[in-house]
């Protein structure tokens, strides 16, 4: 009775110990990684480059880009900068944000380098001064060659939260915070279905690489970008579309 009693504790005492091996390599699998430390820049650098681009700079717990920095001219490299330690495939990615009175970036994913610049290859999270922009920005002739019906106004697939020239941000789901105040984005992305949150809800979803996905890649803007969209592992990165910006609490975990 003794040796079945000891048996039995044996086995208990394994399960549980396989169990809790399972319960920490999940967790540990699951977990955050900051991308930025808010003290150096330690991990980005600029696109195709070995350095940060002139103007990006850790200050005040924030990953900033200063237009008065940007002086230096002996620079090579793109602008756009990436965090370049590590390459992620399917993510939830998690950032603070905030822009000055017509600013403009934006979020790039599953980068890869060789390009002229992320854009060409790369998905973009849009950030913009969705009320200001079109007034201190001439749009019209860049988006006359779109067909827009009034292309001096912001279109609404170049607003926030949407999948830059994709898919468009749900009006009613949509809270976004004016500028020079600090806004939170976050992008779910998995094979099966991606999300785009803004300040808290879920503004948009679609499947990437659908029938769908390539109906609108194939149409519009990317109609002439042959490898846009098309890598399922890259690195993630932040849009230098020549206004100050202002990054913090960048975090991402693997799903």
């Amino acid at each position: 009775m003794k040796k079945k009693l000891l048996l039995f504790i044996t086995i208990l005492i394994a399960g549980c110990a396989v169990i809790l091996f399972s319960s920490q390599s999940s967790s540990s699998e699951n977990e955050w990684i900051s991308l930025f430390d808010g003290e150096t820049t330690e991990g980005w650098r600029g696109y195709n480059s070995n350095e940060m681009p002139p103007g990006w700079t850790a200050k005040d717990g924030m990953l900033m880009f200063d237009t008065e920095l940007e002086l230096e001219q002996n620079y090579k490299g793109g602008k756009d900068i990436i965090y370049g330690n590590e390459e992620f495939d399917n993510f939830e990615f998690y950032v603070e944000w905030k822009i000055p009175i017509g600013g403009n970036s934006g979020i790039f994913y599953h980068i890869k380098e060789g390009y002229g610049g992320p854009p060409e290859i790369s998905p973009e999270y849009q950030l913009i001064d969705d009320i200001n922009y079109a007034e201190i920005h001439d749009l019209k002739s860049y988006n006359e060659q779109f067909g827009s019906d009034e292309p001096e106004k912001l279109q609404d697939w170049q607003q926030t939260g949407a999948d830059y020239a994709m898919y468009i941000p749900d009006p009613s789901k949509k809270s976004l915070n004016p500028a020079g105040e600090w806004n939170s984005s976050k992008i779910v992305f998995t094979a099966e279905k991606v999300e785009y949150w803004l300040n808290g809800k879920m503004v948009l979803h679609f499947v990437p690489w659908s029938e769908d996905w390539y109906s609108r890649r194939n149409s519009g803007k990317w109609i002439n970008a042959a490898d846009y969209g098309k890598y399922k592992k890259g690195f993630i990165g932040f849009q230098d579309h020549g206004s100050s910006l202002w990054f913090k609490n960048i975090k991402i975990r693997k799903l």
